[in-house]
């Protein structure tokens, strides 16, 4: 795996993991981080900005390990407290097994995260262009892309024959876009050191090279502004 995942993992918040449970999870409200009451698309509410990003852990596209999202957000599968033993998971974060890619090992940095899928939209010139822009600012910046529900040996064949470098997960049953509230192609999330939404950029027109990387740079500033004044 390339990109950020590849070279930093998170810090004592994600030690003593356990065993890797992929789960089936659509259901919204068990990690309502980024729900608006009006089930709203990500980026369509501004009161988002410097809300949580959900977390998450999806195969690698490119691996060989199977499975769907695991969505969890804690270590019960339930709201009850204490949690019975029947409804206690792995959180997403405690995943840690190769060919898994967690988002929290992008949280150490500003992120940014596109979203594709190849039915009923034209995602991947906006992917060509991510890609692009990763290139120029992946020491800086994390980059990540999650393919919505394709078929996989299909999606696999997209990204080696356009050659992208950037790290792509695998969101088999869709949980992650539900839990992002992905309505449309393409959606980019940019979010601050910590998982922190800045902001989406969302639509059914391409987003373009210049577009990314605008978006890009203020990330970068921002995030740094944002260091400045927690000193």
């Amino acid at each position: 795996m390339t990109g950020g995942g590849s070279r930093s993992r998170p810090a004592a918040r994600y030690s003593g993991f356990v065993g890797l449970l992929f789960a089936a999870v659509i259901v919204i409200a068990l990690v309502s981080t980024l729900t608006d009451e009006e089930g709203s698309i990500l980026g369509g509410d501004p009161d988002e900005r410097g809300t949580a990003l959900a977390e998450f852990a999806v195969p690698d596209l490119l691996g060989s390990r199977e499975g769907d999202a695991n969505v969890y957000q804690d270590d019960c599968s339930s709201d009850r407290r204490p949690c019975p033993e029947d409804d206690r998971v792995t959180p997403a974060c405690e995943v840690d097994l190769t060919e898994v890619i967690r988002v929290c090992d992008w949280f150490d940095r500003p992120l940014a995260i596109s979203f594709w899928f190849t039915r009923g939209g034209d995602c991947l010139p906006t992917q060509d262009a991510f890609d692009r822009v990763a290139r120029r600012f992946d020491d800086r910046v994390g980059f990540l892309s999650i393919d919505i529900r394709d078929d996989r040996d299909e999606a696999r064949e997209i990204v080696r024959e356009r050659g992208w470098e950037v790290p792509v997960g695998y969101d088999a049953d869709g949980a992650v876009a539900s839990l992002y509230r992905v309505g449309v192609c393409p959606t980019i999330a940019f979010a601050f050191p910590g998982g922190i939404l800045m902001s989406a950029r969302i639509g059914s027109e391409e987003l373009g090279e210049e577009q990314i990387e605008t978006e890009i740079r203020k990330l970068i500033r921002e995030s740094r502004r944002r260091a400045a004044s927690d000193r």
